[in-house]
């Protein structure tokens, strides 16, 4: 996966917004305002960050050397994903992005919710 590709698959989501609020190189995809996933434009191998059910988080962190804890985030629901490598199938990181996406849905009030991931 590369950021295109990332890119293009968070953008096709309900109510995704991309903006870059913290610097020039860290791109920030958001669901109705709230951060889901981030990555940098510049840093290689390619990355990102994601968010993930904390009681699901050490069964990814063994299973791949490239989930690791998140890089400036709360480390029990963040991990740095990295991509670059190839060392994870493209189906196994889109469906990281799909659960960090529903992750942050869920946290959302019920009628919001409902909305977005009908």
């Amino acid at each position: 996966m590369n950021i295109e590709t990332l890119r293009t698959y968070c953008l096709a989501k309900k109510e995704v917004t991309e903006s870059f609020p913290f610097d020039n190189d860290t791109l920030v995809f958001k669901v109705a305002g709230k951060m889901f996933a981030l990555t940098s434009l510049t840093q290689k191998p390619f990355s990102m960050n994601l968010k993930m059910n904390e009681e699901i988080v050490p069964e990814w962190r063994e299973r791949y050397e490239d989930v690791q804890p998140g890089y400036h985030m709360n480390k029990k629901m963040w991990n740095t994903v990295v991509a670059g490598n190839n060392a994870i199938p493209e189906k196994e990181l889109k469906w990281m992005i799909d659960h960090s996406y529903e992750e942050v849905v869920n946290k959302m009030p019920k009628k919001k919710r409902e909305e977005l991931l009908k």
